[in-house]
This record gives structure tokens, C-alpha cells and sequence, in this order.
């Protein structure tokens, strides 16, 4: 039977993939991005391989623009399968470097969104006792990385909630709760936050300079040759988030590839998909 989905971030990378995979796969997908002018590529994509996408707005940063696209999903079609937490962003800088404004933002993006769209979403599930939860976190969700300190703490705060509400989603409310933690990925979001590093300064002439110098040289080893031999491509974290939830027993943690196991071994080499430490905590607070 098919699902319906809702995938946020849907313009580009992963979810540009997700929707089309999903789509191609019989599931009524709801494509959304804060820009709709953006999704010209997207329909054209799903035209050429004769599948049908439903595009909508949605501003993850934006209470109601998520209340208007999840109201509009239902009313047309009565439930709402699953929820699918892509939309981020990316940032280079120190924490005494960036803005306070910067900070905000970038939290407000990779955290604040998804739990503005997971409560938005809630009620309906919780009353259908059903519904899946799948948030693109990241392997620096698992380990810190200097110079991305900002978008590792928003992912770290992701990893902590998910892994949370995992605990009782499931066995109160009949909701799954998973993880999808990527590594290196061939998408504009690398080109996109670097920009944003040369517009706002580049490297400054200050304490910080020879880190940074440090860090962007390492950057600059990326060649697209590297990055087509060692990176993933979008498709291949939409394959990761179809087999998540054709899993018949979802689990908590989804590690993207074996370079992104091997990079987390040191935090997950115990529990890679997360199911050990869920179940002690449901065991010892829930007797669950």
C-alpha cells in the first residue's frame, strides 16, 4: 500500500532525490521548499520519468506556512504516513567568529525546524497510531569537527531529541523514530555554505587564521574527482532513506555508508543503529 509523505528541503540534494524516489516507488509524496519559484527543475525531473509529484510550500522556519502544508495534506488525504526531516543548513566558522544572529539561525534551521514540523505532525499520527519520523541528521551529528562546531551542536541536539522521543513514540504511540546520518555528500549544500564563508569575509586576519587556513586547505583537497570517488551522491541517501522505511522494524540510527560507519566508530561502534541503547533506556524507565 502506498505511504503519504511529506519531505521538507525538496529543491535540491537529498530531498530533490528522496521525492523522486519515493514517487517512482508508488508513494503519494508531497514535495515541499520554502521557495516554490525553485521547483521548476524538480517538476521537469519528475515529468521525464512519468511520475507524479505534489509540490507545496512549507518554511521550516515558519509556524505557520508548516500548519497550512500538513492541514493541506490531510484534508486531501485523510492520514499522514510519514514525515521525512530534510531540510539544513550548513555553516564555517568559529563559535567566537560567528555572529549571535549566525548561531540563531543556523540552530533555528537544523533543530528548531524539524521540531516545528515533527509537533505539526504529531496530532495526526498519534491519532492514526501510525506514522514514521525521519530526520537527516549527519555523522557530525555524532562527532564534533572543528570550524563546524555550530552545525555539529545542532546536529548533536537533533541526534539527542530523535533519540529521545524514540523511546516511547513506538511502543505509546505506534510511531517510529529514525535516524539518517550521512557523510560526505556531492550536493550544493557544501557550495552553498562556502559562499557564504567567502561573503561574509572569508578568512580574517586573526587569531583564527591559521586554523581556518588549516581547515580550508583541507576543504580545497575535495577535487570533484575526489568527491566522485569518495563521497555519496544524493540518489544513494535516498536509496538509505527508502530501505528505512521499507524496514519492517524501522531502526533508531541509519549510518549512510561504510566511510560514515568508520568515521562514527568510535561513538557507534557499540550500537551502530542505535536499537541497544533504545531498548535499555525503554527497559529501565518505561519497562518497556
Amino acid at each position: 500500500m502506498f505511504k503519504v509523505i511529506l519531505v521538507t528541503g525538496a529543491s535540491t540534494g537529498i530531498g530533490f532525490e528522496s521525492v523522486l524516489l519515493l514517487a517512482k516507488e508508488g508513494h503519494k509524496v508531497y514535495a515541499t521548499m520554502r521557495d516554490t519559484s525553485k521547483a521548476g527543475k524538480l517538476e521537469s525531473e519528475a515529468a521525464k520519468r512519468a511520475i507524479e509529484i505534489n509540490i507545496l510550500n512549507l518554511d521550516v522556519q515558519d509556524e505557520k506556512s508548516i500548519a497550512s502544508c500538513v492541514n493541506t495534506i490531510f484534508e486531501k488525504e485523510g492520514r499522514l504516513d510519514i514525515l521525512v526531516n530534510n531540510a539544513g543548513a550548513g555553516f564555517i566558522r568559529t563559535m567566537e567568529q560567528a555572529t549571535m544572529e549566525e548561531i540563531q539561525q543556523v540552530m533555528d534551521v537544523n533543530f528548531y525546524g524539524v521540531i516545528r514540523c515533527t509537533k505539526a505532525v504529531l496530532p495526526i499520527m498519534r491519532n492514526q497510531q501510525s506514522g514514521h519520523i525521519i530526520n537527516i541528521s549527519s555523522v557530525g551529528g555524532l562527532v564534533g569537527q572543528p570550524v563546524n562546531e555550530i552545525y555539529c551542536a545542532a546536529k548533536f541536539a537533533l541526534e539527542g531529541l530523535t533519540e529521545s522521543i524514540a523511546t516511547y513514540m513506538k511502543p505509546y504511540f505506534g510511531i517510529n523514530v529514525s535516524l539518517v546520518e550521512p557523510g560526505g555528500v556531492i550536493t550544493e549544500f557544501g557550495n552553498s555554505l562556502t559562499r557564504y564563508f567567502e561573503e561574509t569575509g572569508g578568512i580574517k586576519d586573526d587569531d583564527y587564521k591559521p586554523l581556518i587556513q588549516t581547515y580550508m586547505d583541507y576543504r580545497a583537497t575535495f577535487t570533484d574527482e575526489v568527491k566522485e570517488r569518495v563521497f555519496q551522491k544524493p540518489a544513494q541517501i535516498a536509496e538509505v532513506i527508502l530501505k528505512c522505511i521499507n524496514d519492517p522494524e524501522p531502526k533508531l540510527r541509519y549510518l549512510s555508508s561504510d566511510g560514515a560507519a568508520s568515521f562514527t566508530k568510535l561513538k557507534s561502534g557499540l550500537d551502530p543503529d542505535g536499537e541497544g541503547i533504545k531498548a535499555q533506556v525503554r527497559k529501565g524507565i518505561l519497562n518497556k
